[in-house]
């Protein structure tokens, strides 16, 4: 494989799902995907409602309803004094639900459909290293194979999906826009048990943020932390930790007993964008192009939607060898306004619900109570369901028209 239509750079959702598209529609793409495997632990897996319905459109439906996964119809949200649900139970469409399902099984998922169709390329232990111009114009990649080998592929259009840390930003000079986050987040595996709450849940308090993710037999647990707080919390061998998580969900104490800190993982959080997706022959699209916190787990959603956006702008040019930076442009009005929204309501969030809930020490305040907007919307009719809504299908959710029609119900 040395020249296709379409590369692009990262195997994680959106360049999967872009790959995919791109194939179905007969254009040549190749996906390269850094690691050997989609097996990394604590990745965003919160698979919406707007997702669930692409998913159905692309005839993988079946598919996807048969991997391992909890569904969860309401999401509870708790402060000091209170706190109200998620309600996904009247959402339009099939599926009244959000799904939590291992980005792993999900990804592996899209390999296997891509892999149907002759024009679909995944390439894996490939780590993208350069880029290869003509003039001003990106078209192509270097990439070291898994034996250290040098490898190219040459392509009028590369997409970059690598996510948050880019290598093709860094690579063609980008920087992208600080937009702030003030918190960091820890990651730990607590064995659930019987008698515990059902539902995956969020805690913010004056001792900080905790959110719990039913997995079935253990609860996938986020601390939220101060910014750079992170060493701080693994000292001692976690004893911050396990104090801070027994702070907020007592039930927890006598299993937090055997956290140390080698079973904590840290993510540093960052909202940020580029002011402009794109240059000559590159287009940049999810969290590469901006962002997100995992408040609310949307960064997949909206990532995946960038996706069918890039495709069914992309793919009238690429079957015909030739994408304009107008074609690119493109891409980036549809979804740029999206992003903003999402991002805004997050920094929203984060201010209310996150910032408020620590000092700079972790130590306890003032009790956080219910925002004062929330206190007076909750009583309303419906409020839930609205929130709900936002929360699952987004602001403009994407579906397989135009020139991915075509596609509607293919397996």
């Amino acid at each position: 494989m040395r020249s296709v239509a379409c590369t692009v750079v990262g195997g994680g959702p959106a360049g999967m799902v872009l790959g995919l598209l791109l194939a179905r529609s007969g254009v040549e793409v190749a996906v390269l995907e850094q690691h050997p495997d989609f097996l990394r632990d604590f990745r965003g897996d919160t698979v919406h409602a707007s997702t669930l319905g692409l998913l159905d459109e692309l005839g993988l439906g079946e598919r996807f309803a048969a991997l391992p996964q909890q569904r969860e119809r309401r999401l509870t949200v708790r402060f000091d004094d209170g706190g109200f649900d998620e309600d996904f139970s009247r959402l339009p469409g099939r599926h009244q639900h959000v799904a939590l399902v291992p980005q792993w099984d999900f990804l592996d998922l899209l390999a296997t459909a891509g892999r149907e169709s002759p024009h679909f390329h995944l390439v894996q232990n490939a780590r993208v290293t350069g880029v290869i111009r003509e003039g001003a114009a990106v078209r192509g990649v270097r990439y070291l194979d898994k034996g250290g080998m040098v490898r190219e592929v040459r392509s009028p259009l590369v997409v970059a999906a690598d996510g948050r840390q880019s290598t093709m930003r860094d690579l063609l000079g980008l920087r992208p826009k600080n937009i702030g986050a003030p918190h960091d987040c820890l990651y730990v595996r607590i064995p659930r048990l019987p008698g515990d709450p059902k539902r995956t849940h969020l805690r913010f308090s004056a001792s900080g943020g905790l959110i719990m993710i039913n997995r079935g037999d253990y609860w996938q647990t986020a601390l939220l932390i101060g910014k750079g707080e992170a060493a701080a919390a693994r000292a001692d061998d976690g004893a911050r930790t396990r104090e801070l998580i027994v702070r907020l969900a007592p039930y927890l104490a006598e299993r937090a007993e055997s956290i140390g800190a080698a079973d904590i993982a840290a993510l540093q959080i960052r909202i940020d964008r580029l002011e402009r997706w794109w240059a000559p022959g590159v287009l940049f699209i999810g969290d590469a192009a901006h962002a997100m916190s995992p408040i609310a787990g949307v960064g997949i959603n909206l990532a995946i939607q960038d996706a069918v956006a890039a495709a069914r702008v992309l793919v009238p040019g690429l079957r015909n060898g030739h994408v304009t930076t107008r074609d690119l442009a493109r891409v980036q009005r549809r979804r740029r306004w999206p992003a903003l929204v999402t991002q805004g309501i997050q920094r929203a969030a984060q201010k209310r619900f996150v910032a408020a809930s620590m000092d700079g020490s972790g130590a306890a305040a003032e009790p956080l109570r219910v925002p004062q907007p929330l206190r007076t919307l909750r009583h309303l009719p419906g409020f839930s369901g609205l929130l709900g809504r936002l929360v699952a299908l987004g602001v403009r959710p994407e579906h397989l028209t135009g020139s991915l029609a075509p596609l509607n119900g293919r397996c």
